[in-house]
């Protein structure tokens, strides 16, 4: 059974993770650069190495916004 409001179960397990679906890197590009992008999935970002900057997927959806991406070093 679930929590409606903080979405865990009500036995103290969290519900599992969305997958990220990798056939989305055929419509995606970075908004920076507009190059491809590469799926992380140990990190479960999406890597854009023309902008060294990597993109979060939060519950299976890319977050493609500059301002939550990560710089890379």
């Amino acid at each position: 059974m679930t929590d409606p409001a903080s979405g865990e179960d009500m036995l103290g397990a969290t519900p599992p993770v969305q997958p990220f679906d990798p056939r989305m890197l055929e419509s995606l590009v970075c908004p920076v650069s507009h190059a491809m992008l590469t799926y992380d999935a140990a990190h479960q970002e999406l890597i854009s190495r023309a902008a060294r900057l990597a993109f979060p997927i939060r519950d299976g959806i890319p977050v493609m916004l500059v301002s939550e991406a990560r710089a890379l070093d």
